[in-house]
């Protein structure tokens, strides 16, 4: 079920109109593909935020654009301004919910790895992992089970059940996560031998301690 967000059409895409814009929580905003004519959009970014945290990135959304049709779409890229962390921008991209799309579905892991419990240490190389489905039948997260992980097992992309509601198309060789053994302590090395700085004076040392030793004898 697609998400419903309000979205009003830009026609005046001056600088100063852009600031006012984003100053009354509303940012500027693209609606285009599926031969779609691009649209200058405004939404707010608080009604954004909270769909992507809610539904996830690949949340089908009812874009409701002020004066024109309803259109499905995903959110396709944004901007975030790096001083004040706030969305800046947003791209949105028009779907065909009969039509099959790649995506990226973030992995996320369940349970604790048996082999974390002796010390192993879990690894998670692969994040994301590229699917091929319906709009409406991509998955919001996968998950994979590490419960019973130890000491040198993985999951790979090969293990993962597949589903009649998506195409898993990451390579089956990827690993996904691992659980590898504790890394060993270095070994202490041993302390320098202590060398004279000044070889005459050790020289010298020698000489005499040598005389004193001779002396002895006598």
């Amino acid at each position: 079920m697609a998400i419903t967000l309000k979205a009003k059409q830009r026609q005046n895409l001056k600088q100063s109109v852009t600031r006012e814009l984003r100053q009354e929580g509303d940012i500027p905003s693209v609606v285009y593909g599926n031969d779609k004519e691009p649209i200058t959009v405004a939404v707010n970014s608080i009604e954004l935020l909270k769909t992507v945290r809610d539904e996830g990135k690949n949340a089908i959304i009812s874009l409701n654009i002020e004066g024109k049709d309803t259109v499905d779409v995903m959110l396709h890229d944004y901007q975030v301004d790096p001083l004040k962390d706030e969305l800046i921008h947003a791209d949105f991209y028009v779907v065909n919910m009969s039509q099959e799309m790649d995506v990226e579905v973030p992995i996320r892991l369940e349970g604790e790895a048996a082999g974390s419990k002796e010390g192993g240490v879990v690894q998670q190389p692969l994040y994301d992992l590229a699917v091929r489905a319906k709009p409406a039948d991509i998955p919001e997260e996968i998950l994979v089970d590490i419960s019973e992980l130890n000491i040198g097992d993985s999951v790979m992309v090969s293990d993962l059940k597949a589903s009649r509601n998506y195409e898993i198309t990451e390579d089956d060789n990827t690993t996904i996560v691992s659980v590898t053994p504790p890394e060993e302590m270095p070994e202490e090395e041993p302390e320098p031998l202590e060398v004279d700085a000044d070889p005459e004076a050790s020289e010298e040392k020698f000489e005499d301690e040598k005389a004193g030793t001779d002396e002895a004898k006598q």
